[in-house]
């Protein structure tokens, strides 16, 4: 038997540790934390120091007992969860679990999963660090306290099945108020100045003037001007520029960059980065330093020097800016420089060459640039115009890799390379182009760009940023939607041939893809934390709480009592707010009189969302109710936009001798023919919806269901094969029974679909859970 028991977190880390250690070494995996605080208020005893009391989660009961058996065989046992105030934790539970005393067991942690690593953790052990412990601890406790007093009092006061959460409200008030940011903003327009000139050979230069006009008169007057001008190049210089590479990756930064580069969602990067450092190929994803050790800064440089050559070396080691960032920590980073590829999965790769190329980069070279900017004179105005270009005298690291920015749109560090000028050359004018511009709103946040703004203000941890993304969209108080933008006119104005005419043109703007959009609810909440629990979504005071959580990690405060400083206030106010009136609560608003009845329309929150109504509820005549429209919020509807929403439900033409009435349900807009329900999709206006495209709607979703359809049985009417997304199965009444791979689904008989359908284990589904 192995005389050693090595538990790790996950079984695929297992794997790939019991490849590395001999056949002294039994691997096991915990499947993550094997105990919680338990549902109920029993959790916390607030009365005696606020000291939890946790329960083996029912999942893992099975778990520990296989662990208890190898404990038992095992002379020693290595408690090898991940290296931080989680890891630390899962390994406390499982010490006090397992019974383990101090001279059976240890502590162990590494960074990588790769054979030195691990040698080296096993020869360095440690005790485990109860200040870590404590650190998580202080999380767990003060987020459940929080949670559980604050979300019956918005079950009560606003919507019931609402929750709050300390650092999910404060991501969501940053949400809110960029919406209403961009609400209030009134766009202004200016008039950009460009000209291009012909060149011998028929290339072309490109200028700008260096200044913008206010309007359009003084734009037409300044190109009136210009006509019969003469253009000459009045100066030429040439500055010397570097750029330098960006630090190797933290977890913010890998977020925002896989968002930008790959597409890729806050979770699914995460996800991603978790499989690699798990397969041993990259060091641990969750990291708030740019730091890297001797061993990877020589490795990355024995790999830049045989790949590139010994110029595009460049050592360096970054200074972590996050507040509280552990030095000893590393950067993200590849485990081996020498491997240039992550396996089969192609977003894995993807992943990792995007960690390999900014590792290497980040030990390479600046790029040596030359920047020539030209200005050119125009006869008969004083302004001038400038064409600037920009050529790589040295790539440097930008061979391997370029930064991203959230500024997509005019980058002005694409400029290409000015054609030969001299000082004094005349230039032949194409034209000159004025165009209307408009200054642009704040933009709406993407997941990424919210961490990263979450990290600027020192809220949440590496550890924290995916669960608060995901959590704030699964609670529906943030939507990550595309929206198409809207059509707005502008103004151009062109000098060619020594005549000026100005058109109106339409530009689409405003297109929106995978942003972050509050709800109604998210605005309602938000409104009602920040009046009546100012601490729960107060921006300095989350940070303050999170740079205490780092005090306790450090030995520094003691949770308890940081916890009791907090709760006391907290728990008054939640008292308080018993006397509260619903009504009082901001979740309705009077909008005006309907023209037609005379009656009051209100817009409030509905049982499934945000509804407009004519009427009270206690007037003899029952209310009329329309539901909101994607976009359109509580607090700014207009009387008439909600009266508009009234003419839904509307009938759209026959089709097959029954009406198509097209309207907006619980899951959005959709055309109702012959009892059946078809989704208009997020492109598709109900109210102008015609008779061909609905028609076209009913007609493609019926052949995707009669694909769909395999066999059916006369003698039970319940039981169906059907053809899924992830394959063929077979649907009785409402269960989806998977079908064995030995099977064909088209020769199953009834009975062998039913005694299927009874072996298959019932799923819990989501209603269960609301009961």
């Amino acid at each position: 038997m192995p005389k050693n028991l090595v538990i790790v977190e996950s079984p695929a880390k297992a794997k790939t540790i019991e490849g590395y250690l001999g056949s002294d070494f039994k691997v096991a995996s915990s499947y993550g934390h094997v105990r919680d605080l338990p549902k109920g208020d029993k959790a916390i005893d607030i009365g005696d120091g606020f000291k939890p009391t946790y329960e083996v989660s029912k999942d893992k009961k099975e778990v520990i007992k296989e662990l208890k058996k190898l404990v038992k065989e095992a002379e020693t046992v290595y408690l090898a969860s991940d290296d931080d105030r989680e890891g630390e934790a899962i390994s406390w539970h499982l010490k006090e679990v397992l019974k383990l005393d101090d001279s059976k067991s240890r502590r162990i942690v590494f960074r990588e999963i790769t054979k030195n690593a691990i040698v080296n953790a096993l020869q360095t052990p440690r005790g485990i660090d109860i200040d870590l412990v404590n650190a998580q601890q202080a999380r767990r406790v003060l987020d459940r306290l929080v949670g559980f007093e604050l979300s019956p009092i918005l079950w009560k006061k606003i919507k019931t099945g609402l929750s709050a959460g300390r650092v999910q409200s404060v991501a969501v008030r940053l949400v809110v108020e960029r919406e209403r940011e961009i609400d209030k903003f009134e766009a202004t327009s200016s008039y950009k100045v460009t000209a291009t000139f012909i060149l011998e050979k028929g290339k072309e230069l490109h200028a700008e003037l260096s200044q913008k006009f206010a309007t359009k008169e003084e734009a037409m007057e300044f190109l009136e001007k210009c006509k019969g001008a003469e253009f000459s190049i009045q100066n030429l210089e040439k500055k010397p520029g570097k750029k330098s590479p960006a630090p190797p990756f933290t977890t913010s930064t890998l977020q925002q960059e896989a968002s930008r580069k790959l597409g890729f969602s806050v979770a699914q990067t995460m996800t991603l980065a978790q499989r690699l450092y798990e397969a041993g190929k990259i060091s641990y994803m969750r990291t708030d330093s740019t730091n890297l050790s001797n061993d990877a800064v020589n490795s990355a440089s024995n790999e830049i020097q045989s790949a590139f050559g010994n110029e595009y070396l460049h050592q360096r080691q970054f200074k972590t800016k996050s507040k509280g960032a552990q030095e000893a920590h590393e950067a993200i980073r590849p485990t081996n420089f020498s491997e240039k590829d992550a396996g089969s999965d192609r977003n894995e790769a993807r992943l990792y060459e995007l960690i390999w190329k900014r590792a290497i980069a980040s030990q390479m070279a600046d790029a040596q640039l030359e920047k020539t900017i030209a200005t050119i004179g125009i006869s008969t105005v004083p302004q001038t115009f400038v064409a600037s270009g920009e050529v790589i005298k040295f790539d440097g690291f930008l061979k391997v890799y370029i930064e991203s920015t959230d500024e997509e749109e005019n980058d002005e560090e694409s400029k290409g390379m000015l054609p030969p000028l001299t000082v004094g050359q005349n230039l032949t004018l194409d034209h000159i182009k004025a165009k209307q511009g408009f200054t642009r709103p704040p933009a709406r946040y993407t997941e990424a760009s919210l961490v990263k703004k979450l990290e600027d203000m020192g809220i949440g941890r590496p550890s924290t940023y995916a669960p608060t993304i995901s959590t704030i969209q699964k609670r529906e108080y943030v939507v990550k939607e595309f929206r198409e933008g809207k059509e707005r006119e502008y103004q151009e104005i062109l000098l060619r041939n020594n005549e000026v005419k100005a058109k109106t043109k339409i530009e689409v703007t405003g297109t929106e893809k995978n942003k972050l959009f509050p709800t109604n609810i998210a605005m309602v909440v938000n409104d009602f934390l920040i009046k009546h629990f100012p601490n729960v979504t107060d921006y300095s005071f989350t940070a303050k709480v999170e740079k205490e959580f780092d005090e306790i990690a450090e030995g520094q405060k003691e949770w308890d009592k940081m916890i009791e400083s907090f709760y006391g206030g907290f728990h008054s106010k939640v008292e308080s707010t018993e006397s509260i009136e619903r009504s009082e609560v901001g979740s309705s608003r009077e909008l005006g009189e309907d023209p037609v009845s005379g009656k009051k329309v209100i817009a409030r929150l509905g049982r499934f969302g945000p509804i407009v109504q004519i009427g009270e509820n206690d007037d003899e005549e029952k209310p009329k109710f329309a539901s909101l429209r994607r976009g359109q919020f509580i607090e700014s509807i207009a009387l008439e936009e909600a009266l508009e929403l009234f003419k839904l439900p509307r009938d759209v033409g026959e089709f097959e001798g029954e009406q198509m009435v097209a309207a907006i349900g619980r899951f959005g807009p959709y055309v109702r023919h012959n009892g059946k329900f078809y989704s208009l999709g997020k492109e598709i206006d109900p109210l102008n919806v015609t008779v061909e495209e609905a028609i076209e709607i009913i007609q493609e979703k019926r052949k995707a269901d009669a694909e769909k359809f395999i066999k059916a049985f006369d003698e039970n009417p319940d039981v169906q094969i059907l053809k899924g997304r992830w394959g063929p199965y077979i649907k009785v009444g409402r269960k989806n029974v998977k079908i064995p791979k030995d099977k064909k689904p088209e020769e199953l008989t009834l009975e062998e679909c039913l005694e299927l359908a009874e072996k298959a284990p019932a799923k819990k589904g989501r209603a269960a859970k609301k009961k």
